[in-house]
């Protein structure tokens, strides 16, 4: 019952219920989400679509079919564009309900700076984590997946 960051890929979902791909159209990603979660639209500048969905103390938007913003001709995003999760609440001080793993590291599951060591520098394609110092005992808050 993890979520598993997949670079350059998308974000699987737990309890097998698929992955959100890239690309991907709306109907596609909110089929999947919603077989784990309630999904909520909501709104995102310069998307054409947007959702909300919470899985045990995170909070997930996911938001597609992007225009280029200086207009250039094969710059759009169509599809599945990125995946936000975060955990929703105070600053987080312990792990997450549920794991989101990246390359078997738990981004939710251990402090800060413990995690960001183990990532090492990467590369992850479209995957940001904060970098920035955390205080000693403080978890990270959320991570950010874009297309390629």
């Amino acid at each position: 019952m993890a979520f598993e960051v997949l670079p350059g890929t998308g974000l699987a979902l737990p309890r097998g219920a698929g992955v959100l791909r890239f690309g991907g159209s709306e109907r596609e990603a909110r089929w999947a989400v919603a077989t784990v979660a309630d999904v909520r639209g909501t709104w995102v500048c310069g998307t054409g679509w947007a959702f909300t969905a919470r899985y045990e103390g995170l909070d997930l938007l996911a938001y597609g079919d992007c225009p280029d913003r200086l207009g250039r001709a094969g710059h759009d995003r169509h599809g599945l564009a990125a995946v936000h999760l975060r955990r929703y609440g105070s600053e987080p001080t312990g792990p997450a309900a549920v794991p989101v793993v990246l390359r078997d590291v738990d981004l939710f599951g251990y402090p800060a700076a413990e995690v960001l060591e183990a990532l090492g520098p990467g590369p992850y394609p479209g995957v940001t984590v904060p970098r920035a110092a955390s205080p000693t005992g403080h978890y990270l808050p959320e991570v950010r997946l874009a297309a390629p």
